[in-house]
């Protein structure tokens, strides 16, 4: 796994970092994208730096996808001065939509990277899960939910997962009975987002009223009650 810094040094003002930042292939920003927290900017050269080492030298950051990658970094790297101007709650998590390529994945899993140890979250793609409940069972759903603690300072806390491209599993028959997996799995760590505060992201190029039609009325109600709705507005990248 790659490891870019800390939180308290990954903006610190070091000269390689300055100067990477200054670099002609650096991302150029423009708009007004300021924060006390973090140096836009940097950000993006870090973001983008990170981006080749993970997937290779073909990433970019694009400037159309500026907006959204601002409020991906003031959610989690806890700006409390720009996240009620834009409407961002630290106590929900995040649901991270738009067309299919647009980067959602590949920003959700760089996000994991500069942010800080307790906002870790773990990449886990609907359609593994929906695969693991064909071999294992109901028990999937309770790992994924109920039973989602993992050990720390002592005492069990919250896992906070990503899950990745809702939408693109399907229902599974598990014998004989159709069950959606996710909406159970949604539903089941909304009770838990309720009384121990635990964090769900999602990615998926599902609109509203499709996550309603797919999911039902009860989950598309929960997850705004618990996600932070980012939207995308650019198109398909991949090449």
């Amino acid at each position: 796994m790659y490891s870019i810094a800390k939180e308290d040094d990954l903006f610190s003002n070091t000269s390689s970092r300055t100067q990477r930042s200054e670099d002609p292939g650096s991302p150029v920003v423009t708009g007004n994208f300021s924060s006390e927290k973090f140096p836009f900017s940097e950000a993006l050269s870090i973001l983008e730096h990170s981006g080749k080492r993970l997937y290779g030298d073909h990433f970019q950051i694009h400037e159309e996808d500026h907006q959204v990658i601002f409020k991906l970094l003031v959610y989690f790297l806890r700006d409390t001065e720009n996240a009620p101007k834009l409407n961002i709650s630290f106590r929900k998590g995040i649901l991270l939509s738009g067309s299919i390529g647009c980067g959602k994945t590949s920003l959700m899993n760089l996000m994991r990277y500069i942010s800080a140890a307790y906002t870790h979250h773990v990449m886990k793609p609907c359609r593994q899960i929906t695969f693991e409940f064909h071999k294992e069972g109901f028990p999937i759903i309770d790992k994924y939910s109920d039973h989602s603690y993992e050990p720390k300072d002592g005492q069990l806390v919250p896992k906070t997962y990503c899950f990745d491209d809702l939408g693109a599993e399907s229902s599974i028959k598990y014998f004989g009975n159709d069950t959606n997996v996710m909406a159970e799995i949604l539903l089941s760590r909304y009770d838990q987002f309720v009384s121990q505060g635990m964090l769900t992201h999602i990615t998926t190029n599902l609109t509203s009223n499709q996550i309603e039609e797919v999911y039902g009325p009860r989950v598309r109600s929960r997850l705004r009650e618990q996600c932070n709705l980012i939207s995308f507005n650019s198109q398909d990248k991949r090449t």
